[in-house]
C-alpha cells in the first residue's frame, strides 16, 4: 500500500497529478492483473503508442508503476507493471515516521463529537461563544449542537468517541497513546473534590485515575473571556498508554491491560469511553476540556504506534 498525506504535500501533489486523467487510471486498471507492453496498453486503450508512452512517464515518475526494458523482436520493448495494490490519501490525519523505523499515526477529536453518552446532573456544555444548551438537562446531550462543545462536563456517566484507525493492514501496532484534559465535575468548583474517572477502549477498562478536585482557584490559560471566575476553570493533562505489556497513566503503570485484549484487528477504529462507574468509590464527575478551554489548546488526542509486516 502507498501511503501519501498532507504532511507531504510534494509527494501529494505528484500522486494526484498521476490519478488526475481517465486515461492513466486505465493503464492502472489494465495492469491489475497482469504486465503489460507500451503497445498492448495502446492497442487496448484504443490510443496512441505516443500518448500511451507519455501517460506511462507520468505514472512512472509518481512511483505508481514500474517499466523495465526487455529484449524484442526488433530491438527493445518497455514492460509495466503495477507498483500498488492500495492508495490510502490522508488529508485530516498524521502519518509521520520516527528514527527507528516505526510510523505514527495522530488523530485529534474534538471533544465535542462523541458517538454516544450517557450523563447525569450536573451536566452541560460551552463553547467559546457560551453555553450551548441549558444546563443540568441530560436529554440536551443528544441535540445535534453537541458537536461543537468545547468543554464538556457530567456528575456521573460517560461519553464515548469513536476514532478512525486508517492504518495499513499488514500493520503491527507497537503502542497506542490517549491524551486528554479532564479534573472532577463539582458545583461551580471545588479544589478538593476527588473523582475516579475511568477510561475504556473498545469495551476493555483500561485503568482508573482518581482527580484530586475540579480545579477553578485561576483562570484556565485558553477560556474565552465569557467564561465566569467561579466555574471550572482548567483540568490536568492526561496520558493513557497501552502496549504489549501494560497500560500506564503519565508513565506509570495502571493496569495490566495490553494491545491483545483490545481486538484491534476486528475493528476499523477505537471506541474510546470516558466517565464515572456506578460502583466508583469518589463519584465526582468529569470535565473535558478542548483546545478553547482549559490549559491546553488540545482535544482528545490519540497516536498509534505501529510498524508494517515486510512479510505480508
Amino acid at each position: 500500500m502507498l501511503e501519501v498525506g498532507i504532511q507531504e504535500p510534494e509527494r501529494l501533489v505528484q500522486v494526484a497529478h498521476a490519478l488526475s486523467t481517465r486515461s492513466r487510471v486505465d493503464i492502472l486498471r489494465l495492469l491489475n492483473t497482469r504486465s503489460m507492453n507500451v503497445i498492448e496498453l495502446a492497442e487496448a486503450l484504443q490510443l496512441p503508442v505516443s500518448t500511451v508512452a507519455n501517460n506511462v512517464k507520468v505514472l512512472e515518475a509518481a512511483k505508481l508503476i514500474n517499466t523495465e526494458l526487455l529484449p524484442a523482436v526488433r530491438g527493445a520493448m518497455k514492460v509495466c507493471s503495477r507498483n500498488y495494490d492500495d492508495i490510502l490519501i490522508s488529508l485530516n490525519s498524521t502519518v509521520r515516521s520516527t528514527k527507528d523505523g516505526m510510523r505514527v499515526y495522530e488523530v485529534e477529536m474534538p471533544i465535542g463529537h462523541y458517538s454516544d453518552c450517557e450523563v447525569h446532573p450536573t451536566c452541560g456544555m460551552a463553547n467559546h461563544e457560551g453555553m450551548l444548551m441549558r444546563e443540568d438537562e441530560p436529554a440536551s446531550f443528544y441535540h445535534p449542537k453537541h458537536v461543537g462543545a468545547q468543554i464538556i462536563w457530567f456528575r456521573k456517566g460517560y461519553v464515548e468517541y469513536l476514532l478512525p484507525l486508517e492504518i495499513p493492514q499488514n500493520a503491527r501496532i507497537q503502542l497506542i497513546e490517549l491524551s486528554m484534559e479532564m479534573c472532577s465535575e463539582a458545583p461551580n468548583y471545588d479544589n478538593d473534590w476527588p473523582s475516579d474517572i475511568s477510561v475504556w477502549v473498545n469495551g476493555i477498562e483500561i485503568g482508573m485515575w482518581t482527580s484530586p478536585g475540579d480545579f477553578g482557584d485561576r483562570r484556565g490559560l485558553m477560556n474565552p473571556p465569557w467564561w465566569l471566575d467561579w466555574a471550572t476553570q482548567y483540568g490536568l493533562l492526561k496520558t493513557w498508554r497501552i502496549d504489549h505489556e501494560r497500560t500506564t497513566l503519565d508513565m506509570q503503570k495502571v493496569s495490566d491491560v495490553t494491545l491483545s485484549e483490545l481486538r484491534l484487528n476486528q475493528r476499523p477504529g477505537l471506541r474510546v469511553r470516558i466517565g464515572v462507574k456506578s460502583d466508583a468509590m469518589h463519584k465526582g464527575g468529569v470535565n473535558l476540556f478542548g483546545k478553547q478551554f482549559g490549559d491546553h489548546e488540545q482535544d482528545l488526542v490519540m497516536r498509534v504506534t505501529y510498524m508494517l509486516d515486510e512479510n505480508e
